[in-house]
């Protein structure tokens, strides 16, 4: 399984329970779809479970749509809703005509922050590629439309990210090649581990470089440091992905950002880094405290009920 898929079967495992935030994800697969106006919706993917989870997401949202193999020697799939009734249904959802001359995202249909994540990862799943890590640091999102391109450029930026536009074989291209960026839309989308697992190549490869210039015995020592900042990262990206994060106290936010930024720096050198005065101590134990607050919002959350999570 290449990383591409390995990163989308990790956000069709998450769920999506707020009508809006559900209705925010049925437009994301109609925009980025192959076509989405009165004839109604087409969806062609290689996934037949991306298919399936667009059938259901419609589905969830008062919407009968079907499943069809195009060709299964090429595995292409189709999500399309096509009743005249159910389309008439849909455009109302989403407040369009299906006769725009040019496809605009309406941000009537992205009411909180919970939408705007479920429309970028029905993006991504209908639109959306990622090179493995392993090779480089590649994601984007592709489409013959140029106007719905370039108020998703537009949407991104709002949110903090800062896509790069080009065209390719006459489609419209959105990029991202900073690792920190697409760390942060992975999380966003819900692919957390695939974020932390960008993360980790990213320490091995900044310590393998230091280590051709050490001796044996450092390098034992570069895995031994890999490890005790494996446990802080996991937690600093479990806060992030719970939206618990921002929600805390300044000091601990920097040691958050710090360990990321610099997640191959010994706690000394983390803290000679901090734009604000902090101990080799005070630092350690900042990154403690994020690490205890992980695990116990992790104990809360496993704590809830199903229908409650």
């Amino acid at each position: 399984m290449s990383f591409s898929q390995t990163v989308k079967k990790e956000i069709l495992a998450q769920a999506i329970a707020a009508p809006c935030c559900v209705a925010a994800a049925c437009y994301g697969i109609a925009c980025f779809g192959k076509y989405f106006d009165t004839r109604g919706l087409i969806l062609h993917t290689e996934n037949a479970q991306v298919a399936l989870w667009a059938k259901a997401m419609y589905k969830q949202a008062g919407i009968d749509g079907k499943v069809y193999v195009k060709s299964k020697s090429a595995h292409i799939y189709e999500f399309a809703v096509k009743d005249p009734f159910e389309v008439e249904k849909m455009l109302a959802m989403f407040d369009h005509t299906g006769e725009e001359t040019a496809l605009r995202i309406g941000h009537g249909n992205l009411s909180c922050g919970g939408c705007f994540s479920a429309f970028v990862a029905a993006a991504f799943l209908s639109c959306g590629t990622i090179v493995n890590p392993q090779k480089g640091y590649m994601l984007e999102f592709v489409s013959a439309r140029y106007s719905l391109m370039r108020d998703f450029e537009a949407l991104l930026q709002s949110h903090g990210f800062a896509p790069k536009y080009t065209t390719r074989n006459g489609a419209n291209v959105l990029y991202f090649k900073a690792s920190e960026q697409i760390e942060d839309l992975l999380t966003l989308m819900g692919a957390g581990a695939s974020a932390l697992e960008i993360m980790q190549l990213k320490v091995y490869r900044d310590l393998r470089n230091r280590a051709n210039r050490i001796t044996n015995c450092e390098t034992a020592n570069i895995d031994k440091t890999v490890a005790a900042n494996r446990e802080v990262l996991e937690a600093i990206q479990y806060l992030a992905g719970q939206g618990a994060l921002e929600t805390l106290p300044e000091p601990l936010q920097e040691a958050a950002r710090l360990r990321r930024a610099h997640p191959d720096l010994s706690l000394a050198e983390l803290a000679a880094a901090s734009l604000q005065p902090v101990s080799k101590s005070g630092l350690n134990h900042r990154l403690r405290k994020l690490k205890d607050m992980a695990e116990t919002l992790k104990e809360r959350q496993s704590a809830k009920p199903a229908s409650a999570r």
